[in-house]
């Protein structure tokens, strides 16, 4: 591995180890404007509204689209992390039929086998997030199930409180597994050398912290929870 292979690692290292805890301190910096953070205030408001239902069917129909789809998340990146091993473990026929490639740099097989397997660690952080997510919105579907049906107004915001508490970490979770596909990408780059694999990394964190953002779905959502923070 040569010192430039090296640098590239550690730089997507930072990236991906100081993503989020970066993206909350400008969440906290701005008081808000970052779609995760808004969204944590939109949830919570969510919850409260569906303490004050009788008829919560829309809710956990709601709630079962997002279990759906990190159900649909967590089976791709699993499909995606037996291609990889499967390649890894092809030995010196894969190395081989890769390094023929005139857009592939790899200088060693244990360099190639340490390219693959930076994108397996990858996928395989976010499907831990992802099941974790999964687990999470199981406990808010039963949280939610719990509350009675009828609830004293001053007790409200409690019941909501809590069950957000809940749903919020549960969706952070599913953002993080989601985001590990952004750095899959990033770290599948190495194998057309350093500079590819710096300038994807680098491409990738601008996107993802572009969209959080800057995008115009996090100003729609900015607006949403201000015009929830006024009534």
């Amino acid at each position: 591995m040569q010192p430039m292979d090296v640098a590239a690692l550690a730089f997507f290292a930072l990236c991906w180890l100081f993503y989020e805890p970066l993206l909350k301190a400008l969440g906290k910096r701005r008081g808000g404007g970052l779609i995760n953070t808004d969204l944590t205030v939109i949830r919570t408001a969510w919850m409260r509204n569906m303490v004050g239902r009788e008829n919560r069917f829309m809710d956990g129909q709601l709630l079962g689209q997002a279990l759906n789809s990190s159900s649909f998340f967590a089976s791709s990146n699993l499909i995606l992390i037996a291609a990889i091993a499967s390649a890894m473990f092809g030995g010196e026929r894969t190395f081989r039929s890769a390094s023929s490639l005139v857009v592939i740099q790899t200088s060693s097989r244990l360099l190639f086998e340490a390219q693959l397997s930076l994108v397996l660690i990858t996928l395989a952080r976010g499907l831990l997030d992802l099941i974790w997510a999964i687990r999470q919105m199981n406990y808010t579907i039963a949280a939610i199930g719990a509350v009675p049906v009828r609830v004293e107004d001053e007790k409200r915001h409690v019941f909501g409180d809590i069950v957000a508490r809940l749903l919020n970490p549960a969706l952070s979770s599913f953002n993080a597994g989601v985001r590990a596909y952004y750095f899959a990408l990033a770290a599948a780059a190495w194998l057309f050398g350093p500079l590819a694999f710096i300038a994807a990394t680098a491409g990738a964190v601008s996107l993802l912290v572009w969209r959080q953002r800057r995008s115009p779905a996090a100003g729609a959502i900015a607006d949403l929870r201000r015009l929830l923070a006024d009534t």
